[in-house]
């Protein structure tokens, strides 16, 4: 591992931990969406857990790439995610509010993440977590005009 990459290796594995709890707590919402939203809802989610196992894989192997250690564990994951577990019985809008506050966690760090990839010249991973940034800001614009109409 060379000394450059590895703040930013300690910053994707940060990321990694919050996409992790992030993939749970949509499988959890999904599980246990009910009421007059479910179909729409439960679509949501699963499309939005399908996304997030794609990037924590995608993270991972960044993460090797940069000759580091991706965690593996849920104790890591649960121990370094800046993103806390969800109750079950949350409302509709409080599961939309909750995926929105996790976009504004991962948001920052993603740009955590950034900052330490340009300071190491790391174009590889810039290329990933611009991206990142411009999908879930998408994402979080649209599920924001859903909570607002509910």
């Amino acid at each position: 591992m060379k000394n450059t990459n590895k703040e930013t290796i300690t910053r994707l594995n940060i990321l990694l931990s919050d996409y992790h709890i992030y993939y749970q707590k949509l499988r959890n919402f999904h599980w246990n969406i009910t009421g007059p939203h479910f179909f729409e809802l439960h679509t949501k989610f699963e499309e939005l857990y399908e996304e997030a196992k794609l990037k924590v894989d995608e993270i991972a192997e960044r993460i090797l790439t940069l000759r580091g250690e991706p965690f593996s564990n849920y104790s890591a994951y649960l121990n370094h995610s800046n993103i806390k577990e969800s109750e079950t019985t949350l409302t509709d809008n409080q599961k939309v509010s909750a995926i929105l506050q996790d976009h504004e966690i991962i948001l920052n760090q993603l740009k955590k993440v950034i900052e330490k990839a340009e300071d190491a010249k790391d174009d590889g991973t810039l290329d990933i977590t611009g991206t990142y940034v411009g999908e879930l800001e998408k994402t979080s614009w649209m599920l924001n005009a859903w909570n607002q109409r509910n």
